[in-house]
């Protein structure tokens, strides 16, 4: 799975203690909850199946209202939080940005990463072609989406790569949708990494992956989920069918014969057709991706132009 929350909460249930060599912290605001979960040894990568480093989780039910008030209060959530990723890595002030939205504009569930790039304040240009243009606290950016293997026959890997090379930037900012294990955080989280990102790992289709070591810069992750894999969705149903047949005195032997397995197997059966990774997603998602998206460039730009005041990051959200 993709968040690491999740993955947290999922290693803690199975071994029923505290995961060793795992910090969670938890910071409640008006419209949000954050979750910040450092991965600290090895063993605890091994456990939560996630590279060491700290990932960013930030819920917030209110990304799915059309309530601009809530929205402006997330930008800046994001917009701090990216900030002290950015803070960590000790860059240079006048730093060099380059925003990669990964995933297929012709595919909305996986559009998230190009509709950002769409709404990105790119700023390369000015610093090249009208410097005298460039306000105090603006940096460097520059921002592409390389669209997906099946499209361009290239891994995004490798256009990055050669992107860097030419551009030379400081720090690489991706953003790309994510698969959750519960349909409630389908565009209400937005996970936040300092680990980089492999991308559609989500759905099982592992490319090479996109940090520091491929990169040879950092890596700094933004993430949305908007798909939920159909299997999570039947055995949660399948689990709640349990609780409520438990209850029942005359249905416990039915409860008893409903084994994990025998449930994961029939699962497993009717998700053959589509290879076992049928995703969904909700019917609405096209006004889900157009207003995360925004969001999303809105809390980049927060925290890379502190030069922008804040009560005019509503001018780069559309």
């Amino acid at each position: 799975m993709d968040l690491a929350v999740e993955a947290h909460d999922l290693a803690r249930a199975k071994t029923g203690a505290e995961i060793p060599g795992v910090r969670v912290e938890k910071e409640t605001f008006s419209h949000a909850t954050v979750t910040v979960v450092r991965v600290e040894t090895a063993e605890a990568e091994q456990i939560m199946q996630k590279p060491r480093g700290t990932y960013i989780t930030i819920d917030a039910p209110g990304l799915r209202q059309n309530d601009r008030t809530v929205h402006q209060e997330i930008v800046k959530l994001i917009g701090d939080k990216v900030g002290l990723l950015i803070q960590d890595l000790r860059l240079p002030k006048e730093m060099s940005v380059l925003i990669i939205g990964l995933g297929n504009w012709h595919a909305t569930p996986d559009a998230l990463g190009p509709r950002t790039v769409d709404y990105t304040l790119v700023t390369r240009h000015l610093f090249r072609y009208a410097p005298q243009e460039v306000g105090q606290g603006i940096r460097e950016v520059s921002a592409l989406a390389p669209g997906v293997l099946g499209v361009t026959g290239i891994e995004s890997a490798e256009i990055i790569r050669g992107v860097v090379e030419k551009v030379q930037p400081h720090l690489i900012i991706t953003v790309d949708a994510l698969a959750a294990r519960n349909v409630e955080r389908i565009t209400t989280s937005v996970q936040l990494a300092n680990t980089g990102i492999s991308p559609g790992s989500g759905v099982g289709n592992d490319r090479t992956g996109i940090n520091r070591e491929t990169m040879g810069i950092p890596v700094i992750a933004v993430g949305v989920p908007t798909v939920v894999h159909a299997a999570f969705i039947a055995g949660d149903a399948m689990e709640r069918l349990w609780q409520e047949l438990n209850k029942n005195p005359n249905m416990q032997k039915v409860y008893k014969v409903l084994h994990p397995d025998l449930v994961q197997n029939v699962v497993d059966d009717l998700l053959k057709p589509h290879g076992g990774q049928l995703m969904v997603t909700p019917r609405e998602i096209d006004t889900l991706i157009q207003n995360t998206s925004r969001i999303v460039a809105g809390g980049i730009a927060a925290a890379l132009h502190p030069g922008i005041p804040p009560e005019d990051y509503s001018l780069y959200l559309g």
